[in-house]
């Protein structure tokens, strides 16, 4: 199928996952994406566990259906070879920081200067303003920086990172939604616009009602391992053979909670009616519940939470949520193609469009894959390419 961003190039700079993940996104729906590494290549592909084709699981993850290339940035040359691909090109991301970008000349005026219509984003740590915007950022670091570290594991416990990199991914899709916003204007007859994120501006907008409740009313949110501090029962119970997550969101959601448990006589509780009942004796209600629960196994109580209506959720391994049959109906996993004509199974994308296939069939490249084909598409010949190798620009 033709995908809605097919005639769309870009030129990806950037590594780890933040911005991979944008232009992955950005080749599943049907632009060409280069990807630029350096000689060395993106340090995502040393991380993880390797696939059969020798690349990286993390590098897999983030750099579906694009092509690579390698360039030296601190060599003249491959800085001209830069310039060749952003005149063609519609959208530029990187993730160097502020400083080390400028020196590479990989910045906005500088690109501008060369294409004008070109969506310009970077991605980095702490922002483009600021005395901090020159230091490196990593997803470990803005969940300690942004205080949602403070919010995550149990009361008087010690500090626990989030399992899943998820300020990462989120800047990443971030960086998408600003980007197409940026296309969407030029197309308006805007011109090139300069898209910024950053990890630390999505993490402190992931915060969301916990900010504004201690901007509004000087409120923090409490540790609550796997709960939360204002809503009770909301939380990991313990069956008989594992654990499962339900909540009660609301007074009436309790009602039909005590129903599913056959505990009729809590709902009528005088210290369980309301939810600001229910805080204010949650240890002795939280207690109550954990031996009820320890009576029965997960599949039980979730199919009796399910028949009321009350939301619930086995706790489920990895192993077993890419297995289960409403992710797979929903095509988050799927195969893309080798070069040699094995597939790889790949989570799908995100979101789908009507009439589009959503995601590319070709897996990530290794490292400078495509660096020939690239350069001779950009009427290199191969005389200039082994010049450029020889140079050290490739």
């Amino acid at each position: 199928m033709k995908g809605p961003l097919e005639g769309i190039k870009v030129i990806d700079l950037s590594r780890v996952l933040a911005g991979p993940y944008c232009a992955q996104m950005l080749a599943d729906q049907g632009a060409d994406v280069i990807k630029v590494e350096s000689p060395e290549g993106d340090e995502n592909r040393a991380w993880g566990s390797r696939a059969p084709n020798g690349i990286t699981a993390n590098f897999n993850s983030v750099n579906r259906g694009k092509r690579g290339i390698t360039l030296n940035l601190k060599n003249a040359d491959a800085r001209e070879v830069l310039k060749r691909l952003v005149q063609q090109a519609d959208v530029m991301i990187h993730s160097f920081i502020p400083g080390s970008g400028t020196r590479l000349g990989v910045d906005y005026d500088s690109m501008k200067a060369i294409n004008p219509e070109l969506v310009f984003c970077s991605i980095n740590g702490y922002g483009e303003s600021g005395e901090m915007r020159n230091k490196p950022g990593y997803d470990l670091m803005m969940q300690a920086f942004s205080g949602i570290m403070s919010t995550t594991g149990v009361e008087d416990g010690p500090p626990v990172r989030a399992g899943a990199s998820f300020i990462d991914l989120s800047t990443g899709m971030l960086a998408y939604g600003g980007i197409m916003t940026a296309l969407y204007d030029r197309k308006q007859g805007g011109g090139g616009r300069w898209v910024r994120v950053s990890l630390l501006e999505t993490a402190i907008s992931l915060l969301g009602y916990h900010a504004v409740a201690w901007l509004q009313a000087g409120t923090l949110p409490r540790k609550e391992g796997s709960g939360v501090w204002h809503l009770v029962p909301y939380q990991a119970f313990e069956c008989s053979d594992g654990y499962m997550l339900v909540g009660a969101t609301n007074d009436i959601a309790w009602r039909r909670f005590c129903d599913a448990l056959d505990r009729n006589d809590l709902a009528a509780d005088e210290r369980f009616k309301t939810n600001e009942q229910r805080l204010q004796h949650r240890k002795v209600l939280v207690d109550l519940l954990h031996d009820i629960f320890a009576t029965h196994t997960v599949e039980h109580w979730v199919a009796r939470f399910d028949a009321k209506g009350v939301a619930a959720s086995p706790l489920h391994t990895i192993a077993q949520a890419m297995a289960h049959p409403q992710v797979l109906a929903n095509d988050m996993v799927v195969q893309a193609a080798n070069p040699d004509g094995s597939t790889q199974p790949l989570l799908g994308a995100p979101f789908k469009l009507s009439g589009a296939q959503g995601y590319s069939t070709q897996a990530a490249p290794h490292l400078g894959a495509d660096t020939d084909a690239v350069l001779q598409s950009l009427n290199y010949s191969a005389a200039d390419i082994a010049r450029l190798r020889d140079t050290g620009a490739l």
